[in-house]
């Protein structure tokens, strides 16, 4: 009786400690979803992963997982652009110490292009059925469930075919570096990229090249 208590305990602590996690990794929360990408904003200016870095979010029981190819830090009003503020400053910093509403009326968001999902515990390197719901949080991915999504590079195909904003050459390389961060092995884990790259450029050699160029 004592030991099916203690292992209920652990097994509650272990939930908790889960889901504190995923709270921390908690950066931001869809402004605009469409069935291939999700736009969201930061909560806090400037606090946004890289380019190339991979975030979840969540449509019910289903998981997103999207790759960020945008960035940008704009005026909330529409329209209304910044002004320069700095002259008198002797810091980037004290422009905000002196006007501290500016955190207020500035925004940071990401564009994500959705690179697969999960359900019944599967990844599926494909697009969901839904779109990403709109205010649903997004979470920075950490190391061990990018190291389980990059497992596959069956997501590379779709970074290939995106027509985005930004390059997908630029983006797929970015991409790689990284995920490999989060690999035990990086050349391992950069060679079977490789190799995965020629196959599906074995037409395209320029763009292969580009790509290639950039993962050293």
């Amino acid at each position: 009786m004592e030991i099916a208590s203690s292992l209920c305990s652990s097994q509650r602590r272990l939930r908790e400690a889960n889901k504190l996690s995923q709270e921390n990794n908690r950066i931001a929360e869809v402004t605009e979803s469409s069935s291939i990408q999700f736009t969201a904003q930061c909560y806090e200016l400037y606090a946004l992963p890289a380019l190339g870095s991979l975030v979840r979010t969540r449509d019910g029981d289903i998981e997103l997982y999207g790759v960020v190819f945008h960035a940008s830090t704009t005026s909330l009003e529409p329209g209304r652009r910044p002004i320069a503020r700095g002259k008198d400053e002797a810091s980037e910093a004290a422009i905000f110490e002196s006007n501290p509403q500016l955190a207020q009326l500035l925004k940071t968001e990401i564009g994500a292009v959705i690179v697969g999902h999960k359900n019944d515990g599967q990844y599926r390197y494909f697009l969901p059925p839904h779109p990403a719901r709109l205010h649903g949080f997004v979470y920075a991915c950490d190391k061990a469930e990018v190291k389980a999504f990059s497992s596959s590079f069956s997501f590379l195909n779709i970074l290939l075919t995106r027509a985005l904003d930004v390059s997908p050459e630029e983006l797929v390389a970015a991409t790689l570096r990284e995920m490999s961060q989060s690999h035990d092995d990086k050349r391992v884990f950069m060679v079977g990229a490789g190799k995965e790259l020629a196959a599906l450029l074995a037409a395209e050699y320029g763009r292969l090249k580009v790509i290639l160029e950039r993962l050293k």
